[in-house]
């Protein structure tokens, strides 16, 4: 059950960063909205109420592979419609503002991870990564000769996934 106080207020706007963004996220995402893109909430209670919101039902685990990803239940909609007056209008109106300009680079960004590895022979493997709802779409793993052209297939990952996977899906599949 939600409790009066400050972790009341934090638990509804974890419940409506969620219902604004109407997709699951990770908890990474979540912290990384709240905690560090902006000041909604501290960082040390971010986890602590995503657990307590689990816990109560009010959001789930959507993802059956790799990394959770949770949604808003709707028992925590109906807690939030109940409740989401209680979250200063100023806030909301940031949040919402804040959700609607970067909710596709949120979404990308959780769908397509990137990292890159230094091997015994001082080449590098680059490992990247497409998933869709918490299951891989697409997972390459690759040699480069050096630090930098790692980098720069890392940084590039993001913006090009999408490409690349339409590309390799057409070729693949007649």
């Amino acid at each position: 059950m939600l409790v009066k106080g400050e972790t009341f207020i934090t638990k509804l706007i974890l419940l409506f960063v969620f219902d604004k963004m109407e997709c699951p996220l990770s908890e990474n995402t979540v912290i990384d909205m709240c905690c560090s893109s902006n000041d909604w909430i501290s960082y040390m209670d971010s986890k602590p109420i995503i657990n307590k919101l689990l816990d109560e039902g009010f959001i789930y685990n959507v993802s059956e592979y790799g990394e959770p990803l949770y949604s808003i239940t709707p028992e925590g909609r109906y807690c939030l419609a109940e409740f989401y007056v209680k979250i200063p209008s100023s806030q909301r109106e940031a949040i919402a503002e804040f959700v609607k300009k970067n909710r596709a680079h949120y979404r990308r960004k959780q769908d397509c991870s990137a990292d890159y590895y230094m091997n015994k022979d001082s080449t590098y493997t680059v490992y990247l990564k497409i998933n869709d709802m918490g299951q891989p779409l697409l997972e390459l793993k690759f040699n480069v000769p050096n630090r930098q052209t790692a980098k720069n297939i890392y940084k590039k990952w993001e913006e090009k996934a999408g490409n690349v996977y339409a590309l390799l899906y057409d070729h693949l599949v007649d």
